[in-house]
């Protein structure tokens, strides 16, 4: 008896171990700061009931795994609106948060995401700046990595995305010291009329590099 039950536990945990491979291989590579809130709340739930499912042989194995089935179709589901629409990912993920704006701090940004200034000072120092005067610009990212932008060097090292999924990044034309008014100025020039119909643009030294929504590559 205690044989067979031992024998049904292993079998249960090949099984459930299969399940989860599959669905962290379908979640695609990322690290693990990378995980999204949601990737982190599906994960821990998936754990839970795996031990259950694993743990407890007079349940069902149907039953033991139709919760974990569930989570990874909502995942799934709201993944793939997440992935049409930036509107509805900010709403499941969350935005980029300006911290450090115009080399200084941005408290009411702090206050909101409960970032303290030991905080941004432990990330500074991790990045090898040991002074806040050197930053111009710093953004806590979805991940809770804080993307540091030091003075007079904005534009020339990092590429920003002006536009994503057809909405304009607002706060990275802050960064670049540009207006909402002047990139629809400019993408009317080059023949853009509308913004919805742009998958991605950047722009660096002068130069816009847009991607259209057709998977057509165009730069100017």
């Amino acid at each position: 008896m205690v044989v067979s039950e031992n024998v049904t536990i292993l079998l249960r945990t090949i099984v459930v171990f299969v399940i989860i491979l599959t669905f962290f291989r379908f979640m695609g590579k990322k690290e693990l700061g990378e995980l999204s809130l949601l990737d982190i709340i599906v994960s821990l739930m998936i754990a839970e009931l795996a031990v259950i499912a694993i743990e407890n042989p007079g349940v069902s194995m149907i039953r033991g795994l139709a919760p974990i089935f569930l989570l990874i179709f909502i995942q799934v589901t709201l993944t793939f609106f997440s992935l049409k629409h930036q509107k509805f990912r900010d709403i499941i993920e969350g935005r980029p948060v300006m911290i450090i704006e115009n080399g200084k701090m941005n408290q009411k940004n702090m206050r909101r995401q409960r970032y303290n200034i030991d905080d941004v000072l432990f990330q500074l120092r991790e990045k090898g700046i040991s002074d806040i005067r050197e930053v111009d610009y710093a953004m806590l990212e979805r991940s809770g990595n804080l993307s540091i932008f030091k003075k007079d060097e904005t534009t020339s090292i990092f590429t920003l995305p002006l536009i994503q999924d057809g909405v304009i990044q607002d706060e990275h034309l802050v960064i670049i010291k540009k207006t909402k008014e002047w990139l629809l100025s400019e993408l009317r020039k080059l023949g853009y009329d509308r913004i919805k119909d742009i998958f991605y643009c950047s722009y660096m030294e002068g130069e816009f590099f847009i991607e259209e929504r057709d998977k057509k590559y165009v730069q100017h």
